[in-house]
């Protein structure tokens, strides 16, 4: 698997102690895995600009469910896409933290 520089710098991270990767709970890997099978039949392409805070947490988040980043945000606008997920659970998730 070909890894960028910030994903050696947070294994490196994590190889010192300096942070602890954990596995997601069985279900919430399975609902990104299912995802991502389901979005592997790509046939368009597109750019968008995100903010790089923004990329830098959903870099983090994937890395925690050990998926590359792409397949992550794919997946998760695949589950958006589908139905799975509502704008109104994303902006609850936020105010809860």
């Amino acid at each position: 698997m070909n890894i960028d520089d910030y994903e050696k710098e947070l294994l490196e991270l994590e190889e010192k102690g300096l942070i602890k990767a954990h596995e997601p709970d069985p279900e919430e890997k399975r609902a990104l895995m299912e995802a991502a099978k389901n979005t592997l039949q790509k046939d368009r392409q597109v750019s968008i600009r995100l903010s790089s805070r923004d990329l830098v947490s959903l870099k983090r988040k994937a890395n925690r469910y050990g998926i590359p980043y792409q397949t992550f945000i794919s997946s998760l606008l695949h589950r958006y896409a589908s139905g799975d997920i509502r704008l109104e659970q994303a902006a609850g998730d936020d105010a809860a933290r």
